[in-house]
């Protein structure tokens, strides 16, 4: 990981008032706070923290020591935040988005924030050495969001999901000090995988968003007509099955869990914590007859589980 800053105060999981920089504080810009308009757009930290102990995201377990969890729940605060800037925000969400790039490049020279959450990802930042170039794509992946609403191919929907998901692990195994060229390689594959398993169940809500990220080469080929996917919803009847990519997606998931072999300390538990939630919902979405218009399946609690023990156990094998 990276140098640890002299003389500064280690945050607690609730955020600190005062947070290092990158560069001294001597000499830099006044404490300012987030552009304004990014910063109305962002929700409290505190609400982002809750979040975080409720959704797909392996950053609140308790067995990981607290210097772990402060990174990843800071890592997830600022993901999430992105996140609501372009699925919610109201007003001019690239412009918006351009804040939020202007505030890393702040952090990243050094500059000095009144904001919680970039003065815990600064410090984030500084302690695990990470890479500017993986947050601001998490930053460009919304962007695309903005002006891209299909993709073509299953490989078109992997490219954006270089953007919107394999930032994500590449900056965790940052965290855990782990990051390699192998580890990113098999990193990148469980996140793309995990991110087209996402998709495929919340086909309905991103239709209605008016975004369509199951590959149309797939969708013409079974007459699936894309209108289909929001007028079924007020149907009676049953919807006709999906193209669902869900057989790729957990090829390429199949890929990864070797990862967990290669990782030291407490990583493994984290990633297999979190790696269930790919086959997970396949079980799920066999038993919905991939009839994901009517309705959205989840996985059981019990599987996760289930296969996060196997996958300790294993060394990485399901």
């Amino acid at each position: 990981m990276g140098t640890e800053l002299p003389s500064t105060p280690v945050p607690d999981e609730n955020g600190i008032s005062q947070m290092p920089t990158l560069g001294s504080p001597a000499g830099r810009d006044e404490a300012r706070p987030m552009h304004a308009e990014a910063a109305q757009a962002s929700p409290p930290l505190e609400r982002l923290h809750s979040r975080a102990r409720h959704e797909n995201f392996p950053v609140a377990l308790h067995v990981l020591p607290a210097r772990y969890r402060r990174h990843l729940l800071t890592l997830y605060a600022f993901a999430r935040m992105v996140d609501d800037i372009g699925d919610a925000a109201s007003g001019d969400r690239l412009s918006l988005l351009d804040s939020v790039s202007a505030e890393l490049d702040r952090l990243y020279a050094g500059g000095v924030t009144t904001d919680p959450l970039y003065q815990r990802l600064a410090y984030t930042v500084a302690v695990c050495d990470l890479p500017r170039n993986q947050l601001e794509r998490l930053v460009e992946a919304n962007r695309r969001d903005q002006l891209v609403h299909r993709y073509r191919t299953f490989d078109d929907l992997l490219d954006y999901c270089s953007l919107s998901a394999d930032p994500v692990g590449r900056l965790v195994l940052r965290v855990f000090d782990a990051d390699s060229a192998e580890r990113r390689v098999l990193s990148d594959r469980i996140c793309s995988a995990l991110q087209v398993l996402e998709h495929c169940q919340d086909v309905v809500e991103d239709a209605y968003a008016g975004r369509v990220y199951l590959p149309t080469t797939d969708l013409e080929r079974y007459g699936v007509a894309e209108d289909d996917l929001v007028a079924a919803r007020a149907s009676t009847g049953v919807p006709p099955p999906l193209p669902l990519p869900v057989p790729r997606a957990l090829d390429l998931l199949d890929q990864g869990p070797p990862l967990l072999a290669t990782l030291p300390g407490a990583a493994p538990v984290a990633i297999a914590r979190y790696l269930p939630r790919g086959p997970a919902p396949a079980p799920a979405l066999a038993e919905a007859g991939f009839h994901l218009l009517a309705r959205s399946p989840r996985p059981r609690r019990a599987h996760v589980a289930a296969s996060a023990l196997t996958l300790l156990r294993t060394g990485g094998a399901w």
